[in-house]
């Protein structure tokens, strides 16, 4: 989808420029000393779009530090706003796109992931694209600390059909799943993202599940 034109994108990005992180790889291993507080725990939201969740996951635990991984200029200066207008200090913003995890973080680095609507990539061919690939799901335990967990949440079936398939292949431990989260034990405590306003709103039931990526 084409990204619409953001008025003084230069300037935007500029007032934001203390939440972002421009040179994502020369972190690897050491993201905690960029927070106010190295000693929390790490979370990262890879495919943040307009920051919605991350940006009401940082200030509902200020006792975690989050990443918010999202690419776009047009959509990732929508983050950098919330964590400034809210003066999120647990909050910083990669402005890159992730390929493989273990690019930017070292082994054991990470408390948590969280992929949130991600693209469904509905072709065959293009399965190795999708963040819960087999593949991708390697890179991520291994940049994950004892006791991490993985976070999924998708709209699309078919994607999360896939996704259960692709986390029991690499034979992780998978704490719950729903497919009707907001009408599930977890909704009370759930963060809804833009995207999921929008389909919940049409009727659509959410996917999500949790795994243990290292034990």
């Amino acid at each position: 989808m084409r990204q619409r034109k953001v008025k003084n994108l230069d300037m935007l990005l500029a007032a934001c420029d203390a939440w972002a992180v421009k040179d994502p790889k020369t972190h690897k291993g050491s993201w905690r000393k960029l927070f106010a507080d190295p000693s929390l725990p790490l979370y990262v939201e890879i495919g943040s779009g307009k920051g919605r969740f991350i940006c009401e996951m940082a200030r509902l635990h200020p006792d975690v530090n989050f990443l918010a991984v999202e690419g776009g200029a047009k959509i990732n200066v929508r983050i950098l706003q919330k964590a400034k207008d809210w003066n999120l200090s647990n909050l910083l913003v990669i402005m890159e796109y992730i390929e493989d995890a273990r690019d930017f973080f070292a082994e054991g680095e990470l408390d948590g992931i969280y992929l949130n609507f991600s693209d469904p990539w509905p072709k065959a061919r293009n399965a190795k694209r999708r963040l819960t690939h087999r593949n991708k799901l390697a890179a991520y335990e291994a940049c994950a600390a004892d006791g991490a967990v993985l976070q999924f949440k998708t709209d699309n079936d078919a994607l999360f059909a896939f996704s259960l398939d692709e986390i029991r292949s690499r034979g992780l431990l998978i704490r719950w799943v729903t497919r009707d989260l907001h009408h599930s034990p977890y909704a009370a405590r759930n963060v809804e993202t833009e995207y999921e306003l929008k389909f919940s709103a049409k009727g659509k039931s959410i996917n999500c599940l949790q795994a243990v990526l290292k034990r």
